[in-house]
């Protein structure tokens, strides 16, 4: 008998539950178009495109050559910290989506009670058990729909900075790792630089105890090598805090095992990548896909706004049993059901609907300009870039002619210093552009290579 009381009563809450989902019609939202980006069709001062793969598919293992620097950045993506926050962000938007989403269907609950009362002298029990829908929304108007579809963009946009954030953590991890290794090549330049000032005062002392040179000429071997041992302190210190920053990026001491550094003047330390189009930025582009799905959910918003203006039907329904005895609860004739629609229609809030629709509206269009904002930043980064990394090669060249000529100087004046027909001002001041040049020249390799990290990354790359 409970079985078959209980094959009548499913079908009907099904039937319900069917027709109140049937209700669900679409959404105010507006209907979504991308906003145009603001930029030009090609980056400045590229004239073709390579049929290469684009930086956002070629993986960062792939792109830098360094298997020192690939272990470092395969740590970091492990420890670091903000990629962690980064990646718990998605985990409570994601869960927050599924909060939101949970109220698109019907809450159903089963309950049991039993009541035990006296009047009278009379004792008399009251046992039941119900099963049905608590206060379900029938979404006509799209007003759960709509938090829905803000709740999913919201969801995507993290996601979206989840991408963006490993891609800044991958570049930062390669800046600061050439960084060190630029100070380490000018921290060897300058210990090179005192081993050979150091000679030339000890050749200078020699002669000037001898009667053969002034003072003047030892005075000035003596302040170049005071000059060497400060640059080789002050590029030490800078080992020092370059280190230190490296171990905060990757999140943990720097491992004693690991791989021995390519040689920092190799050509080959990254991959060479094609710029590509501007409209490839749009598609592929973490933070400005990220910008597109804040701007999505703020559409969104607008018609839950809309739908605020309209009636809310509210529906809760269960079926059951009751009976004063435990054994007859599911027997004939104990049967209960209710049904109870509500409507609450706005009629007056004060303006504070027509107030929330504006303040959605003016969300949406606050949300276009932060994308084209971020379609424009990408754009100058990547053209800064570009110019960067030509400019810094053409550069480089130039940094050598200029070590071979000053280089050449410095071994004439040193000679014509020898044989006594020059004086050791003109040795001094050879030497200092001499050291200059072979600085300037670190630098630039330094500065390439920053240029080419920041187009990859500008392009969206380091994320596979």
């Amino acid at each position: 008998m409970m079985k078959k009381k209980f094959d009548i009563c499913w079908p009907w809450l099904a039937v319900v539950i069917a027709v109140v989902l049937a209700l669900s019609g679409c959404t105010m939202m507006p209907k979504y178009d991308r906003p145009t980006a603001p930029v030009a069709a090609q980056f400045p001062g590229v004239t073709e495109t390579n049929a290469g793969p684009t930086a956002a598919d070629i993986a960062w293992r792939d792109f830098f050559a360094d298997e020192r620097l690939k272990r470092l950045i395969e740590l970091a993506l492990t420890n670091n910290l903000d990629l962690r926050v980064a990646i718990l962000n998605v985990e409570q938007s994601q869960a927050q989506y599924r909060i939101t989403r949970s109220s698109s269907f019907p809450t159903v609950n089963g309950s049991g009670s039993f009541t035990r009362s006296g009047a009278a002298g009379v004792t008399s029990d009251q046992w039941s058990a119900s099963l049905g829908t608590m206060a379900y929304e029938v979404d006509l108007f799209g007003r759960v729909r709509s938090l829905n579809r803000q709740a999913l963009e919201k969801y995507f946009a993290t996601a979206e900075a989840k991408r963006s954030a490993q891609i800044s953590l991958v570049a930062e991890v390669a800046n600061e790792y050439f960084a060190l290794r630029e100070v380490e090549e000018q921290l060897q330049l300058a210990r090179q630089t005192l081993t050979a000032v150091q000679e030339s005062y000890d050749l200078n002392k020699a002669t000037f105890d001898a009667g053969a040179s002034s003072e003047l000429d030892l005075r000035t071997a003596e302040g170049q090598v005071q000059t060497a041992k400060i640059n080789v302190l002050t590029y030490e210190r800078q080992r020092a805090q370059a280190e230190n920053y490296l171990v905060l990026l990757v999140g943990e001491p720097l491992p004693t095992d690991l791989p021995a550094p390519r040689s920092f003047s190799n050509t080959n330390l990254v991959a060479e990548i094609p710029a590509g189009l501007p409209s490839e930025l749009v598609q592929r582009r973490p933070d400005i896909l990220e910008a597109e799905h804040t701007l999505k959910a703020a559409n969104a918003n607008i018609g839950a706004a809309r739908a605020a203006f309209f009636p809310t039907i509210s529906l809760t329904a269960s079926v059951g049993s009751t009976s004063s005895q435990l054994s007859q609860l599911f027997g004939s004739g104990t049967g209960v059901w209710s049904f109870s629609p509500q409507v609450t229609l706005p009629i007056f809030t004060g303006g504070q609907n027509l107030a929330d629709l504006d303040s959605a509206k003016v969300s949406t269009r606050i949300e276009v300009a932060n994308y084209q904002k971020a379609i424009q930043t990408a754009f100058r980064e990547v053209a800064d870039a570009l110019v960067s990394s030509s400019s810094y090669a053409s550069q480089i060249v130039s940094e050598v002619a200029l070590i071979n000529a000053q280089q050449r100087r410095y071994d004439l004046a040193n000679l014509r210093y020898r044989q006594g027909d020059d004086t050791y001002l003109n040795v001094l001041s050879a030497q200092q552009d001499l050291y200059s040049a072979q600085q300037g020249q670190i630098a630039a390799q330094y500065n390439k290579l920053a240029g080419q990290i920041s187009l990859y990354k500008a392009l969206g790359g380091g994320w596979k």
